[in-house]
């Protein structure tokens, strides 16, 4: 591992930490300026063409788009993509500054240390360094950073990639969130994702009439109806959803044989889940599954007021081939007869989107994994958030999560920590994900 160059990686992931570029969803939020600012200045002197592109009235929601033009038009166009936003955080619950970007016992702390500042500084770092030595590509390397990811990112990737695709033109795109590590059977998995599941943020309106608090007998109360109706969205069940992607998932687990072989059958895969400890039983449920979280609801005027409305934020998540109207209608089954009281309006929506394994952007990461975990396998895994990465596979590029870790970021560690408390990473993960940023350029692009 390069030292020079994680302690680079290490210096830039803690400025971009410090600008604490929080987005919060509302459009006067992110500030990503700061961090594109900072990208920015550690860029130049490279000799390259650094764009900023900033969307019609969102101020201070920028981002950052640099290249290096390949010698040969109809080689491939490979873009590095890290966001520079991150989610808000309560400082009570740390354990430290979680905008101090502090160095300590071996790492970096702060919110964004995981999610995924971590890869945007890496990503910066392997781009100066090629830019810095004159290497000259067959295929052009483009790398975005971009703002507005943890909102869905029309502010960001959407809108740069709508409105300025010529100066993207990706045909294979590397972003986040893979490279953790896992053994199994005495063989080394580390996970690529290769697809995700889809967004279907709904509000759903509850209707009422409203009514002296002191006289609630048989009230129209709307409140007491979106309480009614958060109940059935908690305990709805959908058909569950099993491909081949999620048959090597569980091929992976270190289960029982005849577990594993229940949870690959339809039929018996949700009971197979039921029985299993909570925290490996709520991912494998997502996976499976699209899912229902009512997460906000609002209403009423005063304590002693009846409320007339009362809305709910419903953050839905398909799998693959739940359109909107399927979504539709699984509110339909889940409701029933409440929902002649309910309107529902649209906040946010992706579908779920994945790329192809055979391709020769697979086959280099699997090579560059294999020469820092020696007969390691790529893991292809469907990630439960959304990411970018669905802008640029709807121009038809291949997009994949990646990255490399060290052996401590498990995929526990790594789910406790993505928005989570006491957000981190460590120095030798940095390292590890520089130079595998570093070996793929150089390998894929020739």
């Amino acid at each position: 591992m390069n030292e020079a160059l994680s302690g680079q990686t290490v210096e830039l992931l803690q400025q971009l930490i410090r600008n604490q570029c929080v987005n919060d969803g509302s459009i006067a939020s992110g500030h990503e300026v700061r961090n594109s600012d900072t990208l920015r200045a550690y860029l130049e002197g490279s000799g390259l063409d650094v764009q900023v592109f900033q969307p019609d009235g969102a101020p201070g929601r920028t981002s950052l788009v640099a290249r290096i033009e390949g010698s040969d038009p109809t080689a491939p166009t490979l873009c590095l993509m890290g966001h520079t936003d991150v989610v808000p955080v309560t400082p009570q619950t740390w354990s430290r500054d979680p905008f101090g970007g502090e160095l300590v016992n071996g790492e970096v702390w702060g919110r964004g240390a995981v999610d995924m500042l971590n890869l945007t500084a890496s990503q910066a770092v392997a781009f100066k360094t090629l830019a810095k030595k004159g290497w000259r590509p067959r295929g052009t390397l483009v790398y975005l950073a971009c703002a507005d990811e943890e909102a869905g990112g029309l502010h960001g990737a959407g809108y740069v990639c709508k409105k300025h695709w010529d100066a993207l033109r990706a045909d294979y795109v590397l972003t986040e969130n893979g490279g953790t590590v896992s053994a199994h059977g005495g063989t080394l998995n580390v996970v690529v994702h290769v697809g995700e599941k889809g967004v279907a943020w709904r509000r759903l309106r509850v209707k009422g009439t409203p009514g002296h608090g002191s006289t609630p007998y048989r009230a129209d109360n709307a409140l007491v109806k979106a309480a009614q109706i958060i109940t059935r969205l908690a305990d709805y069940r959908p058909a569950p959803y099993v491909d081949e992607l999620w048959r090597g998932f569980v091929g992976s687990l270190d289960l029982d044989p005849g577990i594993k072989q229940a949870l690959m059958d339809p039929v018996s895969v949700e009971e197979s889940i039921d029985a299993l400890p909570t925290a490996l039983a709520k991912i494998l449920w997502s996976n499976t599954h699209t899912t229902f979280s009512p997460n906000i609801c609002h209403a009423g005027l005063k304590t002693n007021v009846i409320p007339n409305i009362a809305d709910i934020e419903v953050d839905i998540r398909t799998v693959p081939g739940d359109t909107e109207d399927e979504v539709r209608r699984h509110l339909d089954k889940a409701l029933g007869d409440l929902m002649e009281h309910v309107t529902i309006e649209k906040l946010f929506s992706k579908n779920a989107s994945s790329s192809p394994t055979g391709t020769p952007l697979w086959d280099v990461l699997a090579t560059v994994v294999d020469g820092h975990y020696p007969g390691a396998k790529l893991l292809p895994k469907l990630i439960l958030g959304f990411t970018d990465a669905p802008y640029f596979r709807e121009h038809g590029a291949v997009a994949y999560g990646f990255g490399l870790f060290s052996r401590a970021v498990t995929a526990e560690a790594m789910g406790s920590r993505v928005h989570g408390n006491d957000e981190r990473v460590d120095v030798e993960s940095l390292g590890l994900t520089t130079q595998a940023w570093l070996d793929t350029c150089e390998l894929f692009l020739g």
